[in-house]
């Protein structure tokens, strides 16, 4: 029988070591995962196709981008996810498609930093309140132990202080930063998830050992860091096909001649098969850039089934 797993039933199902644990596994065995589908419906209303397969498991998930629900009171981004038997094509579920973003991109920010963020990290940055913003700084907190506090910061402070206090809620150490420059500067990790279309952290306020994950950016024309960032960092994405397709922090600096193609030197399955380093020393400026990909999709809705 076609089961629908709703929001809470996915956040419950997907704890983020053991889902992080999961992706680890799910990138070094790959998986077949074209470039998402984007179609144009009218000026600015969008329609994303996400596919991915294996031998084991089969699964697309739908998303619309609808930048007019905001006048309507409803959500911008809407998504499900249709998990298939590999073998027959029948469905075997649907689940909320939000929670399993949210819960999928927080658990892959957190296992490349594994490879890329010092060992003893101890202060994380949030910059960003919206949705993705709480799960990066609990999904950091679950695979580093080395952390003991979190600033966010957000354009808008109340909702800043709100991310800070569901935080706080969690027993996770948390506060509002009043101002960006000097939090980049007093923290270790730096988690970007904002929609910005023009760079917010800057080159010059990074101290050596940092690294910067970036989520937020999903298209070439969206940025969250300058030129100078970039060409100070170990540069790793979590695919390479992804991340050259869409990716704007580094599209730009590319096309500026800022960066080569051989800036970039890691895809996240790289780094968990150890073919190619991540950070190589305590005082190297990291980045890790994520556009997403249907790959942590399948797994995370593969195991939200499996755990019934």
């Amino acid at each position: 029988m076609l089961r629908f797993y709703a929001a809470d039933e996915v956040h419950a199902a997907l704890d983020y070591a053991r889902l992080a644990e999961a992706l680890a596994q799910a990138f070094a065995a790959g998986a077949q995962v074209p470039v998402r589908h984007v179609h144009c419906l009218g000026e600015s209303d969008r329609l994303l196709l996400m596919p991915a397969w294996s031998e084991a498991a089969l699964g697309v998930k739908l998303v619309t981008v609808m930048p007019g629900n905001g006048a309507r009171g409803v959500g911008t981004v809407q998504a499900i996810y249709v998990l298939l038997d590999r073998a027959t094509g029948e469905p075997l579920a649907l689940l909320d498609g939000e929670a399993l973003t949210l819960r999928r991109t927080a658990a892959a920010s957190a296992l490349a930093a594994r490879y890329l963020a010092r060992e003893d990290a101890q202060n994380l940055l949030v910059v960003g309140a919206g949705r993705l913003a709480p799960h990066l700084a609990c999904a950091h907190f679950a695979l580093r132990p080395s952390l003991r506090r979190v600033f966010v910061w957000a354009r808008d402070p109340e909702r800043a202080q709100t991310v800070a206090q569901w935080l706080r809620d969690q027993d996770l150490p948390a506060r509002v930063a009043e101002h960006l420059e000097p939090a980049v500067r007093e923290s270790h990790i730096v988690s970007c998830a904002t929609t910005a279309t023009a760079p917010i952290v800057h080159g010059a306020w990074i101290e050596p050992g940092t690294h910067l994950d970036l989520v937020g950016g999903f298209t070439p024309t969206m940025r969250e860091v300058d030129e100078a960032a970039v060409a100070r960092a170990r540069i790793a994405v979590d695919t390479y096909a992804g991340a050259l397709a869409e990716a704007g922090d580094l599209l730009v600096p590319l096309a500026s001649g800022t960066i080569g193609r051989e800036s970039i030197v890691a895809e996240l399955a790289e780094l968990v098969r150890g073919t190619r380093l991540g950070r190589t020393s305590a005082a190297e400026i990291t980045l890790f850039k994520s556009v997403g990909t249907a790959l942590e999709d399948l797994c995370a809705a593969a195991l939200v089934v499996r755990s019934g």
